[in-house]
Formats: C-alpha cells, structure tokens, sequence
C-alpha cells in the first residue's frame, strides 16, 4: 500500500489508473479523545463542529465529493449523491468526482470497480449485512459481469479478534455450507472466532467473482484504525472510491 498524507491507505489492486481510493486513518483531524483525530462520523457523540472541520479537511485532500450514508447494518444500496443524506449501507456511482463512502469501526469496507474503470462501489458489511447479504446486493446494482469486476476488502477487525456467537456461524452456515471454515473454536466455551475476509471471499466467489484484494488489516490490534470493540466510544474512518474528473 502507498500512503496518502496523514499516513491513509491507497488500495493495492489492478484497478485503473483514473479509478481513485483512499482510506483515512485516526490521523490528520482536530476531534479530542477518545475520537483523537479524524474521527468522520457524525453519530459518536463527537463536537459536531471538529466533525465538520474534519470532513472538511477530507475533502480538500481528496478533491472529490463524498456522499455520505447513514448506515443502518442492512442491504440497500443507493446512487451516490453528494449533499444528500441516505440510509443505505452500500453506494455506486458512474459519475466523476463522486466519491462512494463508507465508515467503519471493526465493519468491513469493501470497494468496488469494473475492469473497464466506469463505475464504481462502496459497501459496509458489518456481520449482519455481511450475512444479509449486502455485497450482493451491490453487485447486483453495478451491473457487472462477475469476471469484470475487481474487489478490494478495507481494513476490519481480524479473526483473532472477532469472536461470535453460535447464532452468526449458523447465519452464515446456513446459506453456504463452504462458510464453516471460516469459523473457530473459541476460548469461551460455544462462540468462534470469525474471518469476516474469509466470509466475504466465500460469499463472492459465490457470485463468480475470483478478483478480491486486500485483507488482513485487523482494526482490533492496528492503532491507524478506529475499534468499537477495543472503545464502544470511539470514532469512524472513512472508506471512499471514486472516478477521477
């Protein structure tokens, strides 16, 4: 990975070069403990004013307009529009300079592209809409054909980390069977230790998509990265794919 200022992250992946994305850090933003400092989400209890100076700073170092979504752990997936508040937990746009946002704290980010650099996804897939099936339903908006389209998996909590309940594997279990390697036993008698990548690949190649990158950054032990299990009270860093103007 190549670093944008403030140490964010640039996907390592074959998309096009006009294809741009980024994932920001704690770094680079005015917002105190415990959202110390680029803590982008409106909904943590954060002064709303650093917020907005921290969107703000996001913005001037992107150059593009990121459409915000109010995240809801669920499938819907909505056109990006700037300026536009909307409860979807996944966007796309084929529009230049629109940027397809997502945040997350342990949730995966999964960015989305077609070979042809033409549109391009976000996707927040918590467990719940991992299992729901939100990728899909992203999928299924871009209109992509499976061997065209390019996946890159953000930063997420790792599977040392993510321990789950008996009730998530059989969600997941239940729908493809493959999905049971991705679970372990944990030290607590009856949870696992979930591979939400692992899920997510399992789940894609489902659908016929083998072009998924990215991975095995664990916002658990990684300090970059905002944790809500490490911190129920904590910030959100932002996931964003867009079209170069």
């Amino acid at each position: 990975m190549s670093a944008w200022a403030h140490d964010w992250l640039t996907p390592d992946w074959p998309a096009p070069a006009w294809v741009k994305a980024c994932v920001t850090t704690r770094a680079g933003g005015i917002s105190t403990a415990p959202f110390d400092s680029l803590n982008l989400g409106e909904h943590v209890e954060d002064d709303p004013v650093a917020v907005a100076k921290n969107r703000q700073r996001l913005l001037s170092q992107l150059g593009c307009r990121p459409a915000w979504l109010q995240q809801v752990h669920g499938i819907e997936v909505a056109r990006a529009t700037p300026g536009e508040l909307v409860v979807a937990d996944a966007s796309w746009s084929n529009a230049p300079g629109v940027a397809c946002t997502v945040m997350t704290a342990d949730c995966l980010p999964v960015l989305f592209c077609d070979r042809a650099g033409t549109r391009v996804a976000a996707a927040h897939a918590g467990w719940r809409g991992l299992a729901a099936g939100v990728l899909e339903a992203t999928l299924d908006a871009l209109l992509i054909a499976p061997e065209e389209t390019l996946i890159w998996l953000g930063p997420a909590i790792g599977p040392q980390a993510f321990e789950v309940g008996a009730e998530v594997r059989e969600a997941f279990v239940s729908q493809h069977p493959q999905t049971l390697e991705a679970f372990s036993p944990s030290a607590n008698s009856g949870r696992f230790m979930a591979d939400i990548y692992q899920l997510a690949r399992i789940r894609l190649a489902a659908r016929g998509v083998t072009a998924v990158y990215g991975g095995g950054l664990c916002t658990y032990s990684d300090p970059r990265f905002y944790s809500y299990r490490n911190a129920a009270r904590t910030g959100r860093f932002a996931s964003l794919i867009w079209l170069a103007d």
